[in-house]
Formats: C-alpha cells, sequence, structure tokens
C-alpha cells in the first residue's frame, strides 16, 4: 500500500515553467498534459493517487499518464473515433473519467462524461439524445443502460473500460497528426447538469474557453512544494476535470477520491493530510454531520467548494479545523472558498472567503471574480435591477458555455442581450456582493407573492440543532387552489432527540430571523424523502412531486 502520509512534491512545477506556462497563448485543455510534460522536470514522479473502489492507490506520474492515454487514444482510434465524435463514458467516481477525456480529446474527439451514480433511465436518455457514436461503461452499467432502453445496436462500439489497455501496444496506431492540434474554439467535453430541474442538460466546452479564468491558477494557485490537493469533486463534472487540470500542470500533489462520502474523505484525510480539500456542498453537509476532530484536518489551510454554494452552518463546522498559514505565525482555523458556480457558467464565477469571525453569511456569495465582464439581475422582461432588487442573475463572461449539444432552442433561449441567464434568482446589496435566493423553477409562488427557499434553509441550519440537512419548497396551499405554500423537508443528525412539534420549532428559527414561517415540516425517513441526484443535489423536482398535496391529506393546512 502506498504511503499516503510520506508522499514528496518530487514533480512540482518550477516556478520558471509555470511562468513559461502562464504565457503560453495556445495552452488549454485539449493540449495541458502534453504541455505540462514538455516543461516539468521530473515526468517520472508520481503526484497524481487515485483511490480505487477497491480502496487501493494507484500512483500516476505526467509519464505514466501519457502512456495510459496514448493507449486509451490508439484503441479508440481503431474503433473508429475521429475529430469531433462524441464518445460516452459511464465509469464508476474516480479518476477513470480523466484518463478518457486525455484520450480522446488527444484525438479531436468530445468527451461526453455521466456521473458513475446517475439513474440508468436518465443515463439512457442522454446518451441517446446526445448521439454517442459509441460508449464505456463497465459492465452493471452497461447492462443497466441496455435495461433502460439504451439501443447500443446503433453504436459503433460499447465496451468495459477493462477492454482498453493501458500500454500501448508494439503495433498501435494513432492519427496521422496525433495528439491533435486544437483551436480555440474546438470543443473537449459535454458536460451534463445536475438535473435537479428537469432532464440533465448536455453543456459543452471548448479549449479555449473551458481553459479561461484558470489560466490564472499557474500564478496563484498554492505552490505543490508545500501543498496537497484531496479532491472528492465528482471527477465526470467538469470542476472534477479542471482542478485535476491543475494538479496536473502544477505537478501537485493529489489524492482522487472515489467514494466522496463524509467518512470516506474524513479517513483519507487522516493518511493524506492534505492542506487542500475541493468537493461539492454534500461532501461538507457530511463532514459537518458526522464530526471532525483535530487529527482530521489538523494540515487543511483551505476548503474549495464549487457547484451550488454552501451552507453557513457546513462552513463554520469546517473553518473551525486547520491552520492558516500567517507572515510570521500560522493561526488557527482554516478558510473556506465558496464559489457559486455552473456547467454553463464554466466555472465557479463568483467567489467568497469564509475564516473565523467571519460575518457575510445568509447566502451572499461574495463578488464576481475578474474574468466575468459584468453580472447583473435582470426583471422577467431583461431590464437591469437596483440594488435591493430580487431578479434573474445574468452573467458577461467568456467562460459560458458555446451552449448546449444538440439543442440550440434551449441555447437562444438562455442567454438575453449577450448575458447568460444562469437560472438563479439573486439581488445585489449597496457593497456590489451577491445574495442568492432561490432557483427560477424553485421560488415558492404563494397568493402572498414569491418566497425564496434558500434563506428558509439557511436559517433552519442554523437556528435548529437537530437538522443535519434541510430543504423547503412549495407545495399546494390548502387554501388557496393553484397557490402553493412552503414545506420543510428535514434530515435530522443522527444523534439528534426526537422534537415534539417539528412545524413549531422550524418556526421559531424562523421568526428570528425574520424570515416567513413553513405552513409544514416533515423529517426525511429514508432516501425517498429527501432525494439526491448524481452530484448530491438535493432533487426538488422530486420532492414537490412526492409532497405535492401533504398539507392538504393531512389536514395540516393553517388557516
Amino acid at each position: 500500500m502506498i504511503a499516503l502520509e510520506n508522499i514528496r512534491p518530487d514533480a512540482r512545477l518550477p516556478l520558471p515553467a509555470r511562468l513559461k506556462l502562464l504565457m503560453d497563448r495556445e495552452l488549454g485543455m485539449g493540449n495541458f498534459l502534453d504541455r505540462a510534460a514538455a516543461h516539468n522536470p521530473a515526468p517520472d514522479q508520481a503526484f497524481l493517487f487515485a483511490q480505487r473502489p477497491e480502496g487501493e492507490i494507484e500512483a500516476y506520474s505526467l509519464a505514466r499518464l501519457l502512456e495510459v492515454r496514448n493507449a486509451y487514444a490508439a484503441w479508440y482510434h481503431e474503433h473508429g473515433v475521429g475529430k469531433g465524435d462524441v464518445v460516452g463514458v459511464h465509469v464508476p467516481e474516480g479518476v477513470d473519467s480523466f484518463l478518457h477525456f486525455l484520450a480522446l480529446t488527444s484525438l479531436g474527439a468530445i468527451a461526453a462524461l455521466v456521473n458513475g451514480r446517475m439513474k440508468p433511465e436518465v443515463a439512457a436518455e442522454y446518451l441517446g439524445r446526445i448521439g454517442a457514436l459509441g460508449v464505456v461503461a463497465d459492465g452493471p452499467r452497461l447492462a443497466r443502460l441496455r435495461d433502460a432502453g439504451l439501443d447500443t445496436e446503433r453504436l459503433a462500439f460499447h465496451t468495459e473500460p477493462t477492454a482498453l489497455p493501458t500500454t500501448p501496444a508494439a503495433d498501435a496506431t494513432h492519427p496521422g497528426v496525433f495528439p491533435y492540434v486544437h483551436a480555440d474554439d474546438d470543443l473537449v467535453m459535454v458536460c451534463h447538469t445536475s438535473g435537479t430541474t428537469g432532464p440533465p442538460k448536455a453543456a459543452s466546452f471548448g479549449h479555449r474557453q473551458f481553459f479561461l479564468g484558470k489560466r490564472g491558477r499557474l500564478w496563484n494557485f498554492p505552490p505543490a512544494a508545500r501543498n496537497r490537493l484531496l479532491t472528492a469533486l465528482p471527477q465526470s463534472h467538469s470542476a472534477g476535470i479542471s482542478y485535476l487540470m491543475t494538479a496536473t500542470l502544477l505537478g501537485l500533489p493529489t489524492l482522487v477520491m472515489a467514494d466522496t462520502g463524509g467518512p470516506a474523505v474524513r479517513a483519507a484525510m487522516r493518511r493524506f493530510r492534505p492542506t487542500i480539500v475541493a468537493a461539492f456542498p454534500q461532501t461538507w453537509a457530511d463532514l459537518a454531520e458526522i464530526g471532525l476532530d483535530e487529527a482530521d484536518a489538523q494540515h487543511v489551510h483551505t476548503w474549495i467548494n464549487t457547484g451550488d454554494a454552501a451552507h453557513e452552518a457546513h462552513i463554520k463546522a469546517l473553518i473551525r479545523h486547520g491552520r492558516r498559514p500567517g507572515r510570521f505565525r500560522s493561526r488557527p482555523g482554516s478558510r473556506f472558498i465558496d464559489g457559486l458556480g455552473s456547467s454553463e457558467m464554466g466555472m465557479a464565477l463568483f467567489r467568497k472567503v469564509s475564516e473565523l469571525g467571519s460575518t457575510d453569511y445568509g447566502r451572499c456569495v461574495g463578488t464576481p471574480i475578474k474574468v466575468v465582464r459584468r453580472a447583473v439581475v435582470l426583471d422577467d422582461d431583461g431590464r437591469e435591477l437596483g440594488p435591493g432588487r430580487a431578479g434573474r442573475l445574468g452573467v458577461l463572461t467568456p467562460t459560458r458555455t458555446p451552449g448546449y449539444w444538440n439543442n440550440t432552442g434551449q441555447t437562444v433561449k438562455s442567454s438575453f442581450a449577450g448575458y447568460w441567464l444562469t437560472g438563479d434568482v439573486v439581488y445585489r446589496d449597496e457593497r456590489g456582493r451577491f445574495i442568492h435566493l432561490d432557483r427560477v423553477p424553485d421560488v415558492i409562488r404563494t397568493s402572498d407573492g414569491p418566497v425564496y427557499s434558500l434563506p428558509l434553509e439557511e436559517a433552519i441550519l442554523i437556528g435548529c440543532r437537530f437538522a443535519a440537512d434541510c430543504s423547503v419548497i412549495g407545495v399546494g396551499d390548502p387554501r388557496s387552489p393553484g397557490a402553493q405554500v412552503p414545506l420543510a423537508v428535514v434530515r435530522l443528525h443522527l444523534d439528534a432527540e426526537p422534537v415534539a412539534d417539528l412545524t413549531a420549532s422550524i418556526n421559531a428559527a424562523l421568526t428570528a430571523a425574520g424570515l416567513s414561517e413553513v405552513h409544514g415540516a416533515v423529517v426525511a425517513r429514508d432516501d425517498a424523502d429527501f432525494p439526491t441526484g448524481a452530484t448530491g443535489k438535493v432533487l426538488k423536482r422530486q420532492l414537490r412531486e412526492r409532497f405535492a398535496d401533504h398539507l392538504i391529506t393531512t389536514n395540516a393546512g393553517r388557516t
């Protein structure tokens, strides 16, 4: 077994080489591996350590990544994959999605990475909709895809990942130009959205567009000589690929998790001793629920969140651990970098840093990062709104997706006057900070006007110690047909005492925060009561369907 705690940063990229790459205007998502190998003086030193589902750790150097990439690419080339072809990859979480991404982009093909946790019927429909040339999936997932209706007869190939060689055969062949030389607008990946508001959409990513905003990491990301990254991001997601690209360019010692649940991450932190941990919000919720002790996070100085903004209760549970580097000495506690983003934005475009003593919570997502040319709040007619007024978030940024694959209509509808409409409801305060109120489909349309669910969830998690996680949704109003009222669905802490009156306890916290009360509350007894998607996001659409008539049928509506 690899001694993770004794890993040395022997593959780190020297500062002069970082600067050369920083100035390389052709550097992008399609060629970063070859550029990294060309500039790193220690290409044979392992820096990437992949957790396998069996618990084993597999080490990768730049040279080994190139070897696997070239072997996979030869297999794909032999099976007819070339420039512009879309290939579905549906494998367990971990490093494999990244390896197939590297191979497919080296051919000028487009990797369609599908989260290994996606439901078979959703994955089958998605792969059919995007017109994948072929599909690589492990045996159980491939069988479930067939059972769910994927027409494998029309595919050029469908195979298990173990069928692909990990070292090039003596007679392996590649295209005449290999690796493919990407132009700025060449697509490199299709990534599905979370599917929380409907069937997952297929956002596309370009060689230059996907790299924009990330180039600065070559200069400002913590140096590899003194840092280790543990990534519990879903590696089939654009965020997972992005941070593995960063690790590859910098030679940053990185542990890639296959299990992103709280217990597995906590155990890995003890062995690997990371200074930086990157994950989606569900991992933070898990860690906050099971709790950390001094030994778990003693070396952590930074937690990085992307996707949805994280909850204040979970952030505060993390930043009291670890130590932050100081000018003269380290200081107790760590920092939490929160970034509101989405697949369509290309990366997290807003940034807020929380440390011990921070006060700007309440769903504040901070301010736009430098790559954003402009961020605005728009009404339903596209007019810009001033501070304090809630509306739709629009961003003008070169990082935005080129569009949805095979769905021009949806692409057109998702922008207004050049602004990408992210699907979020926000307002901007007088200091220019953005406060996230809701997703557009999740706004609760009451007879008295809109109620936004995210501030209510924050207040519940802060004010109700029994709540490990919660989701507030709109359900049918018994008093007003066609209108909605708020209902809270709560997942209790494992050691929580029974709550005598759940609704009253929640409303006490909401009243103290000056927010609208809920008209009922439900304890989530199982996964069906608190469904989450492939990336860990709560599926409010399913919650609304499950509890649509809850207040009516239980006579719980308030008079």
